[in-house]
């Protein structure tokens, strides 16, 4: 039987079938041999799953272990080796290994990807993905530019792909039901917010690409994808997320490493999921810093007191946020006059959150921990508690279920696109570096309003063969 019908002069997958049916308000639970599908199970049974990128954090998917309908098949990495040790590893060999993403979704007859790749091939990995009729589920930061993450939402709108960007806290029970009280106004209006004065990328400058010489390895060409295409070089490989080239700050205590989930954490709160701020002030040049003075805490009868008294819910985080790199603060105002200020160190406050000062009093949300002022704000019977499962398996189920219901995820791609927005908003205004200024952005057209350099910065010039792909 042919893998593909036709339908008009375009292809669609017998997996769209399903789709469709669930589209036009038809019982997704169809018998398994239904629309000649015996050897398919529909997705209302289980999904079928490949992950892209096999890093680190792509074994994170253990955390979905016990998420009903979630299942890993087959792994694709660019890399010779990397994805079958990363097969043996996670399943002993029971997954099937790819180098080429895309041959891996064709074979294997998947419902969906998760794409752990770095930061720079993401967007158009993501985008192949979604017209092979692939789901994604795409790591954070979702692009590296404002435009790039424009053309992943327009083009999971154009195909009707289910997409959850990878900022867990969405899902988590006690950081949903702390943003619940800021964003319906239970503790009153929300004044300030109070987050991290992130760790900005790095620029490579030890070789560019006309010290390449000669022929390079296709799988590093492939590696380097949008990016400049350089000689290879362990530090580009391994430490990417340092480089501006291929991320924008993906270090812990990094702008779009811890930055994007403490970003996302406020959209939540404040309710501006679909918008953004409308003004950004520099607030000091950029310069290389410390991230803190990580001194020892003074403690009176055991209880730690200091800058941020009771909203210190930050401890653990201390030992990995200690950095030196380009830093600058930045303040940021909305439209209903919230102030965002992006001022904290790295051992102070909240790593993965930030402090919402309110008419009614303060609350910290950090990731599965909360703090407040006064004390009784966190103390109420309704607070769901810590999380009971590994911290990401909140955030597969609800992709896996999205999946079969074709709802919207929790972290949606629109919703990803605004978090890491910010992200992106504070490297470019520190780039620009006009100090004191106030650079007027349009979170709708996604463009600032008085600062041309600014808006040069939104996207970036594309290495031949690596466009992104057209959709629709």
């Amino acid at each position: 039987m042919s893998t593909n019908v036709r339908i008009g002069s375009g292809k669609v997958k017998r997996r769209d079938v399903l789709k469709t049916v669930g589209a036009l308000g038809l019982p997704m639970l169809v018998p398994a041999g239904a629309l000649g599908l015996a050897e398919q199970a529909p997705p209302s049974e289980s999904v079928k799953v490949g992950v892209i990128g096999c890093g680190g954090r792509a074994r994170f998917v253990r955390e979905g272990a016990d998420v009903k309908g979630f299942q890993v098949v087959a792994a694709a990495d660019c890399e010779p080796g990397r994805a079958e040790k990363y097969v043996q590893e996670m399943s002993g060999g029971q997954w099937r290994a790819y180098t080429d993403f895309r041959a891996m979704i064709e074979q294997e007859k998947l419902d969906a990807v998760m794409v752990e790749t770095p930061t720079h091939p993401r967007a158009w990995i993501t985008i192949h993905a979604m017209l092979m009729g692939m789901d994604v589920y795409i790591e954070k930061p979702m692009c590296l530019t404002i435009a790039e993450g424009r053309a992943l939402v327009n083009a999971a709108r154009k195909l009707g792909r289910v997409t959850q960007v990878g900022t867990q806290q969405r899902s988590m029970p006690i950081n949903n039901w702390a943003s619940d009280l800021v964003k319906n106004g239970v503790l009153g209006k929300c004044l300030t917010v109070l987050a991290p004065n992130f760790v900005g990328p790095f620029r490579w400058t030890k070789t560019s690409s006309k010290d390449v010489k000669g022929p390079v390895e296709p799988w590093w060409d492939l590696w380097t994808n949008q990016a400049e295409l350089r000689p290879y070089d362990v530090a580009l490989h391994r430490g990417w997320a340092r480089w501006w080239d291929y991320d924008g700050g993906g270090l812990c205590f990094g702008v779009t490493g811890w930055g994007t989930h403490s970003y996302d954490q406020i959209n939540r709160a404040l309710g501006t999921d679909d918008t953004g701020p409308v003004e950004i002030v520099l607030e000091e040049p950029l310069a290389d810093r410390d991230t803190g003075r990580f001194a020892p805490r003074e403690t009176v009868g055991g209880v730690v007191i200091g800058e941020t008294g009771d909203q210190d819910t930050g401890t653990e985080y201390h030992g990995m946020a200690k950095l030196h790199g380009p830093r600058a603060k930045v303040t940021m105002r909305f439209a209903t006059g919230t102030e965002l200020k992006l001022h904290l160190d790295g051992d102070r406050g909240p790593g993965l959150g930030a402090i919402f000062t309110c008419e009614k009093g303060k609350i910290e949300i950090n990731r599965n921990k909360l703090a407040s002022n006064p004390k009784e704000i966190i103390r109420s019977p309704d607070n769901p508690g810590p999380n009971k499962r590994p911290e990401s398996a909140y955030h597969i189920e609800n992709w896996i279920e999205c999946i079969k219901s074709r709802k919207r995820c929790t972290a949606d791609v629109e919703i990803g696109q605004r978090a890491t927005t910010l992200c992106y908003l504070v490297n470019i205004v520190r780039d620009v570096g006009l100090v004191g200024q106030v650079l007027h952005w349009d979170p709708q057209a996604e463009r600032f309003t008085n600062c041309d350099e600014a808006n040069r910065h939104l996207d970036r010039p594309r290495r031949k063969g690596y466009e992104l792909p057209a959709v629709g």
